[in-house]
């Protein structure tokens, strides 16, 4: 699962310790989510797409469509 983190995050002019901050996450994280290394729990994935207003299924790249279903 190759997160869309790193667009969402720039196309904010965020940095990683700005977003960590914002999401009472820590910087190491966010990296770690962005490099690959880890996997988001199912919370943080939550907390990342109503951060950014996207729905889950765009973050994790499984659609090319960002809209929440609602």
């Amino acid at each position: 699962m190759k997160l869309r983190l790193t667009e969402l995050r720039k196309a904010r002019n965020l940095s990683q310790k700005q977003l960590a901050s914002e999401l009472n996450l820590s910087e190491t994280g966010i990296q770690n989510y962005e490099n690959g290394r880890r996997k988001p729990a199912c919370e943080i994935l939550i907390a990342l797409a109503d951060y950014f207003d996207v729905s889950i299924d765009y973050l994790v790249g499984r659609t090319d469509n960002p809209e929440i279903n609602r």
